[in-house]
């Protein structure tokens, strides 16, 4: 190889990693950006994560896809998504899901199987999208935006689909958490009742949080254990997935799905936080928090990268029938958790 050869490869490989930084760097100032939205009066019911999305859609807009800076961007979209998948697998606590739990993960089965199928269900009637239908259903019947994250690779779902997801997910839970908090006095169950039916039936752990506190404390323990064990099921559910996928013909007969090693990461760091951290390495709290804002921040940076994706013509033409499906879902798993807590 010439000298003048291995000068233009170097030149490239640095013109490579510049513009990766400088993509990271991106979206990392939108995550920030969606940070200080979220400060404001009313946005904090969206959060942070909703909010840097918006940003980018917004920016995408306007000043079109930064292909400048793609790489950067694509990695943001995928591998810290990955990274934040591995490390969001700290805040599920294992053992209270299965010693604690267990009929509440057993209602949770249910909840994951009516909320998948009548998504899909519906889909078919209305004709809505059924990429991002089946998205929504995992969103609604699992944990929201991270469990819509979690699936994406294994559906080889596109950025576009997972984040107008994402965004539809926390624009529909989060009305139904603030009708939650405003009609909670009139709402005719015991504290811990309504501790168990908002962990059942909302979209987010954010959202659950948000919804039950105002009960109190152990409505609030109710609400989050009853959504632990819907985060739980995240790990069954994202196997069958790749089952069917391989099975159903969904993938070309060359095409392999990429074995999920983040989900693995996940598992580990579950175990790790349920049975090691606390018991046998001691870690200040302060760290845990800190570790568990790091994760926001990375998932939030990941669903930038996938908000810079969408368009506005694509989310009037794939996104209103699926919001529609979303909208009647949520509002029967909200019906018959009532009527069962």
């Amino acid at each position: 190889m010439s000298s003048h050869t291995k000068y233009i490869k170097l030149s490239s490989n640095r013109g490579r990693w510049t513009s990766c930084v400088l993509g990271i760097v991106l979206t990392m100032i939108f995550a920030l950006a969606g940070y200080a939205l979220n400060e404001l009066p009313g946005f904090h019911y969206v959060g942070p994560l909703a909010c840097a999305m918006f940003l980018a859609v917004l920016y995408r807009q306007l000043c079109g896809y930064p292909e400048a800076v793609r790489p950067g961007v694509e990695f943001s979209a995928k591998k810290l998504l990955r990274g934040a998948i591995v490390l969001y697998g700290l805040k599920l606590n294992m053992d209270v899901v299965i010693h604690q739990g267990l009929g509440l993960l057993l209602r949770d089965v249910g909840i994951v199987v009516f909320s998948i199928l009548f998504t899909i269900g519906l889909a078919k009637r209305f004709k809505a999208d059924a990429s991002l239908s089946l998205l929504l259903g995992i969103g609604t019947g699992v944990c929201g935006a991270a469990a819509i994250a979690a699936v994406s690779p294994l559906l080889k779902a596109k950025d576009e689909d997972t984040a107008i997801g994402v965004g539809l997910i926390a624009l529909v839970g989060t009305v139904f958490a603030i009708l939650f908090t405003v009609l909670r006095p009139w709402i005719p169950l015991t504290d811990m009742q309504y501790g168990i039916w908002s962990g059942s039936s909302l979209h987010e752990i954010a959202h659950v949080a948000l919804a039950a506190a105002p009960a109190g404390q152990d409505a609030l323990a109710m609400g989050l254990l009853a959504k632990l064990g819907r985060v739980f099921l995240l790990i069954p559910l994202s196997f069958i997935l790749m089952y069917w996928m391989k099975r159903s013909g969904k993938l070309r007969p060359d095409a392999k799905v990429e074995f999920p090693w983040f989900l693995i990461g996940f598992i580990a760091t579950s175990i790790l936080g349920s049975y090691v951290l606390g018991k046998y390495i001691v870690v200040p709290s302060r760290l845990m928090n800190e570790i568990s804002q790091a994760t926001t921040f990375m998932l939030t940076m990941a669903m930038v990268g996938m908000g810079l994706n969408v368009s506005f013509k694509a989310l009037r033409e794939k996104a209103l029938l699926p919001l529609l499906v979303l909208s009647i879902t949520s509002v029967m798993l909200v019906g018959l958790t009532f009527l069962t807590v």
